[in-house]
């Protein structure tokens, strides 16, 4: 078996904000991706999923200070031991993010070919024209329309499907092996964000992209990610091949996120399910299992003690005391 392109181990992250708060975000995260291969990390707001993409990426806010324990390796080459200058030669070669909001996530005074091209410009000098065509490029690689007039635009002057497809372009264009998408269809129509999607699994399967794909939305996975991890209080809860986890969920979060998925058979009128109450405080964090108080199968040790790592199927992990597969051969 060839190395993963990247790899986590036992990776936590701690945030200190200038109010003086102490956050635990992510807690012993382990995880691998190889060359081609998309994994998907969902979970709800809060449970660390972006956090853990700008740890990997090794972007944080500059209020904000950090401190990340165990290791994330890139090609085998550890970025958490690597000094500030060689992580920062990796933006964009090694590693490159494509974000949620694109309008955000794009400078609104700058063109379009100076930001898509930026990756390389950091590196080598290019003349205006080359940096026109570079751009050009790029974009029609990604399916932009009218390429070059569009290098010449602001990205205000684009909508935000195109502006989107400005980002991936921007985050392929240093050739990267590693590509972190943080809900990149967030801030779309659903009828964009299915193009968007298809346009990043193009270029993985073209490139051989490692990928990492980071969603709220469980059901944006099918078809998309080979493998998925469930996270939950800066915790993976579950991890395995994303039909296998999908079909028979063994953690009860997977399953609730499961069971609110909106779907076309069935009642016109059903209501969707949701998970009471709200996700743990990372400045106050719980003993035990951080979904015991949402959890309607949790027990007495469920609140006390961490929950080990059971592994129901090949290539699956469950952090549970009571998996759901013991719970229907115990009843």
């Amino acid at each position: 078996m060839t190395a993963p392109v990247l790899e986590i181990r036992s990776l936590d992250t701690i945030l200190h904000t200038p109010d003086g708060r102490r956050l635990h975000i992510l807690r012993d995260v382990s995880l691998t991706i190889a060359a081609g291969e998309c994994l998907g990390v969902v979970g709800e707001s809060g449970s660390g999923k972006s956090v853990l993409a700008r740890t990997v990426l090794g972007v944080h806010p500059r209020t904000t200070r950090t401190e990340s324990t165990g290791a994330v390796l890139l090609d085998g080459e550890d970025l958490l031991a690597a000094a500030p200058r060689r992580r920062a030669a990796l933006l964009g070669t090694g590693i490159a993010m494509v974000h949620q909001d694109p309008m955000t996530s794009l400078n609104p005074v700058v063109r379009i070919a100076d930001q898509v091209t930026e990756a390389i410009t950091n590196r080598r000098r290019l003349s205006r024209r080359a940096r026109l065509r570079t751009a050009a490029g790029l974009l029609a690689a990604v399916d932009v329309p009218d390429p070059d007039r569009r290098a010449r635009a602001y990205p205000h002057e684009l909508s935000g499907g195109l502006r989107q497809r400005v980002g991936i372009a921007a985050a392929l264009a240093g050739d990267p092996r590693l590509l972190l998408a943080d809900e990149p269809t967030t801030a779309l129509d659903v009828t964009v964000q299915r193009t968007v999607l298809d346009l990043l699994d193009q270029h993985r399967h073209n490139r051989g992209l490692a990928t990492l794909l980071i969603t709220h939305d469980i059901g944006l996975l099918y078809g998309r990610a080979a493998r998925i991890a469930v996270m939950y209080g800066g915790r993976i809860v579950e991890s395995g091949a994303t039909e296998a986890v999908t079909r028979r969920p063994a953690h009860p979060y997977t399953a609730a996120l499961l069971q609110s998925v909106p779907r076309v058979t069935g009642p016109l009128r059903r209501t969707l399910p949701a998970i009471p109450g709200s996700p743990p405080d990372p400045a106050d964090p719980a003993a035990g299992c951080p979904f015991t108080p949402r959890c309607a199968a949790a027990r007495t040790v469920c609140a006390t003690k961490t929950p080990p790592v059971h592994h129901p199927g090949p290539g699956r992990t469950v952090r549970c005391h009571f998996p759901l597969d013991t719970l229907e051969s115990a009843a």
